[in-house]
């Protein structure tokens, strides 16, 4: 009888596993050539080393790539904008994991590029779907993923270099309201559906410092918000472990309940 139980419990496991992935949204951009970065960034690389058959008779493929931290879906450690605090590789995993919602700002993005969600969104948030949960991982989606990788209209302009940042136009989280969800809802991290938590117009990144100087790790350039529900998911974002990093690629998912 213990046996059966056991087994029973085995196989239930097992369904459970596959009905569970089932429901998994991958919330991450394929680095390559297209990859959006900042302006004054080189982008991603990738130099195949070899491919193909080799004098063996077996198959062989290998590559190197050099990319900048931020770029792409990637995560902002608390150091990128506040000193001494965590580097990309002293994120503790709890913070990377956890329950997940979207709050959508697109329609006023559609209206005002350069629209930074505030406190009054996730006040209208929660009449119609219930109190932020505390330790929640934020989702802001703004609409912009429909337009990757064209810069222009994701972010404002193709130009490279630093005089194109003053030409960069998306919305944001104000740091008011970050201040607000970390302060009222214990915010354990947020992302993003823009190439910035800070609005592309921003020139002093107010809410990357709120979100540093409180440990709150950011994620840029989330793919597939559309796909998201409002509410019901859990949030996995695993970011490369560069020891030191500022920041670095990100591979992040939504599994739904």
């Amino acid at each position: 009888m213990k046996k059966l139980i056991i087994i029973i419990l085995f196989f239930a496991r097992i369904a459970f596993a596959q009905s569970s992935f089932k429901n998994v949204i991958d919330l991450t951009y394929s680095f390559d050539e297209q990859t959006i970065f900042w302006p004054t960034e080189e982008g991603f690389k990738l130099q195949v080393q070899f491919n193909g058959t080799t004098e063996k008779g077996y198959h062989y493929s290998a590559n190197k790539f050099s990319t900048a931290e931020h770029g792409g879906t990637h995560l902002d450690a608390p150091i990128h904008f506040y000193e001494g605090h965590s580097s990309i590789d002293e994120i503790p995993i709890e913070k990377l994991i956890g329950n997940g919602i979207v709050i959508d700002i697109s329609s006023k993005a559609e209206a005002n590029k350069d629209y930074q969600l505030m406190k009054v969104d996730l006040i209208d948030w929660e009449k119609s779907n219930g109190r932020i949960p505390d330790n929640s991982i934020i989702i802001i989606k703004t609409g912009l993923g429909k337009y990757w990788p064209d810069r222009v209209k994701y972010m404002g302009t193709d130009e490279r270099g630093a005089q194109a940042v003053a030409k960069l136009h998306f919305p944001g989280l104000h740091y008011s309201a970050a201040q607000w969800l970390i302060d009222e809802r214990r915010l354990k991290a947020v992302g993003i559906e823009s190439p910035s938590i800070d609005y592309g117009q921003s020139t002093h990144f107010e809410t990357h410092v709120v979100c540093g100087k409180n440990n709150v790790p950011v994620f840029e350039n989330v793919a597939n918000v559309d796909q998201l529900p409002v509410k019901g998911f859990t949030i996995i974002a695993l970011p490369m472990k560069i020891k030191g990093g500022s920041g670095g690629p990100l591979r992040i998912i939504a599994v739904v309940d």
